[in-house]
């Protein structure tokens, strides 16, 4: 897995042959940063159930201001900072959390009001969606005026078209996986 554009470009990324891993295709990848465009320039990015990291590091390269890392599992946030490093992205542009998405929800986010220019979720195919979904829906966690939020899922399994305060603008489809789009109404 390498990353495709910007400062990083071509940097391979370390990733795990763990069959609960699912990274973002190299295809979807290229869809996402071409349609979200200059929205990255300077953003504050959430990548919420992060896997290797290649989304919020292609954020990075792409030059995101800062991105902010979540993984439930330990070996997933040691491949992160290993990916991390290869790149060169200093400590001030990332931050790396080891949490489980809902529980990350539930603290800095909905304690402290901590919001991000972008989105994106991308858990296991099998997850409940919705309680993650609902935390957003709710005007947690984006920035209230262009804010967007992205979540992977299986093309099979459809999200709804209004999620509380967000209603999906887009789908990008790409084999059996898609991206739904999000933005308050």
């Amino acid at each position: 897995m390498r990353i495709l554009v910007g400062k990083y470009k071509n940097r391979r990324l370390q990733s795990t042959l763990s069959p609960r891993v699912r990274p973002t295709a190299r295809r979807l990848r290229e869809a996402l940063f071409d349609f979200l465009g200059p929205r990255i320039i300077n953003a504050r990015f959430l990548d919420l159930c992060a896997g290797s990291g290649a989304v919020g590091i292609e954020a990075l390269s792409r030059g995101a201001a800062r991105v902010t890392f979540v993984d439930r599992s330990e070996k997933m946030c040691k491949t992160i900072e290993l990916n991390l490093e290869q790149c060169g992205a200093g400590a001030d542009q990332s931050e790396l959390v080891l949490s489980d998405a809902m529980d990350f929800l539930r603290g800095p986010v909905l304690l402290d009001g901590l919001v991000w220019d972008l989105a994106f979720l991308d858990p296991p195919y099998s997850t409940d969606y919705s309680p993650v979904l609902a935390v957003f829906g709710s005007g947690a966690a984006l920035k209230p005026r262009g804010g967007v939020l992205v979540v992977e899922h299986r093309f099979e399994t459809p999200l709804e078209a209004t999620i509380g305060v967000l209603r999906r603008w887009r789908v990008i489809k790409q084999g059996e996986s898609c991206l739904s789009f999000y933005e308050g109404k």
